[in-house]
């Protein structure tokens, strides 16, 4: 399930949700991604999330079936937020839950990653410094060729 959204999320609510009534699931992951601290000088910033509806829903669904061909999993939630966002507001929920531990916690850092790479966000930081587009960091590109070098696609 895919959840884009300008509100905030409850994890507890959205765990137990996910969750009930499915008694065949033996393990579930969770990740929360926050907001951190956005200043060179530890001053809090703020960051501002935009994305192009359709698209982007269009990409995180391709993303959540790349997992489920990967896994198998009984349930996936991605809640996503867009807008402005302050130090410590929740940014990310990836949740997914599956017979056994091992998938559940693979394809939640699977998730994760690809979000990273993948998902069509565009990322404005706001400073003490000024403002600036985020470009995407290189050790979130290696982590994605990781997981395309372990299923034999090598990098695109």
């Amino acid at each position: 399930m895919i959840k884009l959204q300008r509100e905030d999320f409850d994890v507890g609510a959205e765990l137990s949700a996910l969750s009930r009534g499915q008694h065949n699931i033996g393990g579930i992951a969770a990740f929360v991604g926050v907001v951190r601290e956005i200043g060179s000088d530890g001053a809090p910033g703020a960051m501002t999330l935009e994305h192009y509806p359709g698209m982007t829903e269009r990409k995180l669904t391709e993303i959540e079936a790349d997992a489920l061909t990967r896994w198998p999993l009984d349930a996936v939630l991605i809640i996503h937020r867009y807008g402005r966002l302050e130090p410590g507001d929740q940014i990310v929920l990836v949740i997914t839950a599956s017979a056994h531990r091992t998938a559940a916690l693979e394809a939640c850092q699977f998730l994760i990653d690809w979000l990273k790479t993948k998902a069509p966000f565009w990322k404005f930081e706001e400073t003490a410094e000024g403002g600036k587009w985020v470009d995407a960091r290189s050790s979130d590109e290696l982590a994605t060729a990781r997981w395309l070098e372990m299923d034999g696609r090598g990098a695109d």
